[in-house]
């Protein structure tokens, strides 16, 4: 450790703050714990904007919560640093390039979709993305499944929504009650996870927001604070959504958008890939915005851009749009765009608040059983949500239409190939994508 790294960094203004988020969200490739790891290196490590307890402390609260916990950790150390301001603009810039990038996507793929290039591509990169799910089911279930029970609830969650066709509220429901009788019951089970804030702790020197940095006024839990930020929530979430239903109808298009994507929100236990099956019976099947072949196209899309997986609904968002074309037919480019805003707007706006409100409230029962037993239970059902997913894009991708399906087995090859690279050699999801639409193009021309 140098002189220099002793010494506690200098105060950051809000707009050296702003560059950082910014430049964060152009670059974090990788999901959720590419882009934590990401924040780790860069705000710990090298910045020492925050200490790695506090960083970890930051990260356990936004994993007990519903949404993308990478974007609500960039949130969080937003708001500590600059109060309420601070908080939106670090969430913002964590998810503006996404939108951006996603939108110019979509279009192409729209657009130029049936061209022969693009064509090629996508049939390499849909049987990556069956691997990648795969890959993401294996990876949460090593970490959640420790037990016979939690085993089974997977089990149980995978028949639910694959063979009984449950919705998925109904699945997180019904593992939360199971989840607190559990915790009664087995405790040993149903108990909280392991917290990794003692584990492998270093000491990169002083930070901004040190271990015994005090907690910041605007920090310090109030009800009347937490009242006054969850209203203005739903104050705000609520105009946005008499304005679209206003201007063009509570049964529109882009009003249902607003109130799907609301609920989809506060769906999200377990990352993207649990939520997923919920946005898929609602844009797919319910309103259909998009077919079943859209769906998987788009989920290969959001594995290729920077910014957290749930962005997907952007996608989903622009596609509804145009196919719906809200503005007529000559404003296709426009009725996208603003498919794309109003998804991402109603289904980040609760994170938001999740952070902004109830910080230190659930931070004060981090641990506690009665809280720990039936968010253990949800992470175990959303391993089977996952493989489910899986499933439904494996019978999509991997079974050529005709008079009589038939297997597509270079798909099917391409996918082994991936799951072998994500899940034996760790390649990382970039370059597996690249690797596959390769494979898809020589495939392609092949034929």
């Amino acid at each position: 450790m140098t002189p220099t790294s002793l010494q506690r960094p200098a105060p950051v203004g809000i707009g050296a703050a702003f560059r950082y988020w910014l430049k964060l969200g152009f670059i974090s490739f990788g999901g959720p714990a590419g882009q934590i790891a990401l924040m780790h290196a860069d705000l710990v490590e090298r910045r020492r904007w925050i200490s790695e307890r506090r960083f970890l402390h930051a990260l356990n609260y936004c994993m007990l919560l519903p949404g993308p916990e990478a974007t609500q950790l960039a949130i969080y150390i937003g708001w500590l640093m600059h109060r309420t301001v601070g908080g939106i603009i670090a969430g913002s810039l964590f998810v503006l390039p996404s939108l951006l990038v996603l939108i110019a996507l979509s279009w192409i793929y729209l657009a130029f979709g049936d061209v022969p290039l693009v064509a090629g591509a996508l049939y390499g990169v849909k049987p990556a993305v069956v691997a990648i799910v795969l890959a993401a089911a294996w990876r949460i279930g090593s970490r959640t499944l420790k037990g016979a029970w939690l085993v089974a609830l997977a089990v149980a969650a995978f028949v639910a929504i694959a063979a009984l066709h449950v919705p998925f509220p109904a699945i997180v429901i019904a593992a939360a009650v199971l989840g607190m009788i559990g915790g009664r019951i087995a405790p040993g089970q149903f108990g909280a996870r392991a917290s990794n804030a003692g584990a492998n702790e270093a000491s990169f020197g002083p930070a901004l927001i040190d271990d015994d940095t005090p907690t910041p006024p605007h920090a310090r839990f109030s009800w009347m604070r937490l009242a006054g930020v969850v209203s203005g929530g739903i104050v705000l979430c609520g105009i946005a959504w008499a304005l679209l239903a206003i201007r063009y109808g509570a049964a529109g298009t882009l009003a249902q958008m607003g109130w799907f994507f609301s609920k989809a929100a506060l769906m999200t236990f377990g990352g993207a890939y649990a939520v997923l099956p919920y946005v898929y019976q609602g844009a797919v099947d319910s309103y259909h915005w998009l077919t079943p072949a859209q769906m998987v196209d788009g989920l290969a899309l959001g594995e290729t851009t920077p910014g957290p997986l749930i962005m997907i609904v952007a996608y989903v968002g622009f596609v509804g749009g145009w196919s719906k074309a809200v503005f007529g037919a000559d404003s296709l480019l426009l009725a996208g765009t603003a498919g794309a805003c109003v998804a991402t707007f109603f289904t980040f706006l609760p994170s938001f608040v999740f952070i902004l409100a109830g910080g230190p409230l659930v931070e004060s029962t981090r641990g506690d059983i009665r809280l720990s037993a039936p968010l253990t239970a949800i992470s175990a059902a959303v391993v089977g949500v996952i493989v489910s997913l899986a499933v439904f894009f494996a019978e999509h991708v991997f079974r050529l239409a005709g008079a009589v399906q038939t297997w597509d087995w270079p798909a099917i090859v391409i996918a082994a190939a991936a799951a072998l690279a994500l899940m034996r050699f760790k390649a990382g999801t970039i370059k597996v994508i690249a690797a596959c639409a390769l494979a898809g193009l020589v495939v392609s021309y092949l034929h």
